[in-house]
């Protein structure tokens, strides 16, 4: 299919960057602090069977800073005008870990446009006495040796030097993922109250050996969104996308062919 370039839309004065490719239902994808600026191969799986829509959120990757960025509450909003703005209608929306978190802070708000959700590896929502990782005092090794399960793909990654524009581009994501999730850490404390406004069919998608946001938190997150199913991935850690992909592609593939 190759890679689609990427196109940029206003939003409230900020230029956000996407990128569309695909035919099929909707799937609005949602990354998580990493960014989307490299099209990914599930992404390319994805867009197999569906009109794939994935921006990069304001402050990361080719997307614009704007002055109005200061919270997750900020980007919530983001995403429910990128929907308008585009036009998209009966989304599909996929949020990893930080992507996540924004979908929920969009639905409770209002998502008239959403038609189901998957949550995979999600933030926003701490459960009580489940532990979570802090990537804000992780290296780049140490980020890559705790979100992924399988070590050897770990070191594989850090072996990988970056190149300029991508030290860049990941300084300038890690910027943007404090400015929302440093205080309090990778949660919002009153969205958890508001979860039940979710009402689109919902499923979460959590690595078994989540090291930074352990299982549990899924757990508190599926209780608290009304008829939510939680299915874990054996064998995978924070980025089932990546290290489980066949699976993961199948359940978000076959949770969008159910609604």
């Amino acid at each position: 299919m190759g890679v689609p370039e990427p196109a940029t839309v206003a939003i409230n004065g900020c230029e956000v960057a996407y990128r569309r490719t695909g035919a099929g239902p909707t799937l609005l994808y949602l990354h998580g602090a990493g960014g989307a600026f490299d099209w990914a191969p599930f992404m390319e799986r994805l867009a197999e069977g569906h009109d794939l829509v994935v921006p990069e959120h304001p402050g990361f990757g080719r997307s614009a800073t704007p002055e109005w960025l200061e919270s997750i509450e900020d980007l919530a909003y983001y995403v429910l005008e990128f929907a308008e703005a585009l036009d998209l209608r009966d989304v599909h929306v996929v949020g990893s870990s930080l992507g996540g978190w924004i979908a929920m802070e969009a639905a409770v708000r209002g998502f008239p446009r959403m038609r189901s959700l998957t949550l995979s590896c999600s933030a926003g929502v701490r459960a009580k006495g489940v532990p979570t990782g802090d990537p804000f005092l992780w290296n780049r090794a140490q980020q890559f040796r705790a979100v992924l399960h399988d070590q050897a793909l770990a070191e594989a990654a850090i072996a990988r030097e970056p190149t300029p524009e991508q030290a860049e581009i990941d300084l300038k994501n890690r910027y943007a993922f404090a400015r929302v999730a440093w205080e309090p850490r990778l949660h919002n404390p009153k969205l958890k109250k508001w979860l039940h406004r979710i009402r689109v069919p919902t499923q979460l998608l959590w690595g078994a050996e989540d090291r930074l946001l352990p299982p549990g938190h899924g757990e508190e997150i599926a209780r608290l969104i009304p008829g939510a199913v939680l299915r874990l991935i054996p064998d995978c850690g924070h980025l089932p996308q990546i290290e489980r992909m066949d699976a993961w592609v199948a359940a978000v593939a076959g949770f969008i062919a159910e609604h």
